[in-house]
């Protein structure tokens, strides 16, 4: 009897508290593993090689479909930017082209006087937007105001798919700057006031897109 009350007074000793969870080990029970690339053996060191050399291979061969990636995509972009080429030199296009510069063209004439030897920059730009707002009125030229707005909006279509085609990453920029950024240029010059003119009336996002177009193109 008292040795059975004896046993349930006694505690279980209490373990001692470490600073770590698990218990230490001796340096000398580490055991080093052993570098494949100095090995005796001649086969861990053809192991060792073959998978180092695999890694290389797997690596260049990822920057090279990398590359052939993005070089197929450029590709890509300028086949469509020569189709845009392409449909700019279709009889309607160059027709909308002859038509413009035609009235353009008689208006600078009309005005030349009015514009000095050495204009400034401002007094330039002042003289484009003249010859711009002119050119949209019944009085611009010879055309009737309803035949050349045809041309016109033509052209301003042309433009506006060029520059969706370019901000969009589906056309090369560089070719299409190339081929119509002069033209794009000039075309704003002359009618960005008119531009504005359609947005007050209550187009805001009237050609838009050609005024992203140059100011990303610098």
């Amino acid at each position: 009897m008292s040795d059975a009350g004896g046993q349930k007074g006694v505690r279980p000793s209490r373990l001692t508290k470490t600073a770590v969870a698990l218990p230490d080990v001796a340096n000398h029970d580490l055991k080093e593993e052993d570098n494949p690339f100095t090995h005796r053996d001649w086969r861990m060191l053809g192991y060792a090689w073959s998978g180092f050399a695999l890694r290389v291979l797997l690596v260049l061969a990822t920057v090279f479909s990398g590359y052939q990636y993005l070089q197929a995509r450029e590709e890509k972009r300028i086949e469509r930017t020569l189709e845009l080429v392409e449909l700019w030199e279709r009889p309607e296009y160059q027709a909308a082209q002859r038509a413009l510069k035609r009235r353009l063209g008689d208006l600078n004439q009309r005005y030349r006087s009015d514009l000095g030897e050495n204009p400034s920059p401002t007094e330039l730009a002042i003289f484009h937007d003249r010859v711009g707002v002119e050119a949209m009125q019944e009085t611009g030229g010879t055309m009737p105001l309803a035949d050349f707005r045809d041309e016109f909006d033509r052209i301003v279509y042309f433009l506006n798919r060029l520059s969706f085609c370019v901000e969009g990453g589906l056309c090369s920029r560089s070719v299409a700057d190339a081929y119509f950024r002069d033209f794009a240029r000039s075309f704003w010059d002359y009618f960005s006031g008119f531009v504005r003119q359609e947005r007050r009336r209550g187009s805001p996002n009237f050609a838009r897109p050609i005024e992203d177009y140059l100011a990303a193109s610098g």
